[in-house]
């Protein structure tokens, strides 16, 4: 890459960026994380961490950076359970939802004000939780043969951890989806619902916008789909092998977020 281009990258007013292989693996702080982070800060930019990963709220999330040494404000994180709960309040306002997820999206739906149903409820919402088990697939089986929506908070099949990849929103899903006949809907990137929220968010006009993920098939796609500049950085999922597979490419191609704090 050109220095004239990684200085049209630094230009940029907004950032929106992914979290998981981005900035972190697991409770892992990946190199140059801390560095893009004060960069960003510095530099007055605007950005805001886009993250598929529903478990957690806006201030957990803060506060495991926090644990990690980087301080960034509540207001610069936004969820897929966020998006999940927004997306569901405006088609059901008042609706009621059979959750299998963890607190943070538990929480999202309450505060756009859901109720939790394991009877008639509306829809069935998946996200990634550790509590994921065969008697809660049956029961969501059940409940959507009997006509609830099913919901994924993310497309996601897999997540990077501290030791490998695990299981992630799409492949819990799966089994309901097989057994059912149904098709899930996913709220989460690559869905522009997610993008146009951060835009919203940020304030900030496309021209003036840039991405930074780690995978080709959520983060880069969805760049691409709301027409907005796209980094990928090899710190999480994607590597330079599978990186050729896919018929579209990110605008740059880096290490990890912190070459674009290297002057």
């Amino acid at each position: 890459m050109s220095a004239v281009n990684l200085e049209a990258l630094r230009n940029k007013k907004g950032f929106i960026s992914d979290m998981d292989g981005v900035i972190y693996h697991g409770n892992m702080l990946l190199p140059g994380a801390g560095e893009f982070v004060k960069w960003l800060e510095d530099n007055g930019k605007d950005y805001i961490f886009l993250t598929n990963s529903p478990e957690r709220t806006p201030r957990e999330l803060q506060q495991k950076l926090g644990r990690m040494g980087l301080n960034v404000g509540e207001e610069h994180f936004y969820t897929s359970a966020l998006a999940t709960a927004s997306f569901l309040a405006s088609q059901c306002p008042g609706g009621s939802a059979y959750v299998i997820g963890e607190a943070g999206l538990v929480g999202a739906l309450y505060d756009k004000g859901f109720s939790m149903n394991d009877v008639n409820p509306d829809y069935v919402v998946v996200g990634e939780t550790s509590s994921y088990n065969y008697d809660k697939i049956l029961h969501a089986v059940a409940l959507v043969r009997k006509g609830a929506k099913l919901i994924g908070t993310n497309p996601d099949m897999t997540g990077p951890i501290e030791n490998g990849i695990a299981p992630a929103t799409r492949a819990l899903i799966a089994p309901i989806e097989m057994a059912t006949g149904k098709q899930a809907y996913f709220v989460g990137k690559p869905n522009p619902l997610m993008m146009r929220q951060a835009m919203k968010t940020l304030g900030t006009h496309r021209a003036d916008t840039v991405i930074v993920g780690d995978r080709m098939d959520t983060d880069i796609v969805a760049g691409i789909e709301s027409e907005i500049e796209t980094v990928l950085v090899l710190s999480g999922v994607t590597d330079e092998h599978t990186l050729g597979k896919y018929p579209y490419r990110p605008h740059y191609v880096l290490s990890g977020v912190g070459d674009i704090a290297l002057l």
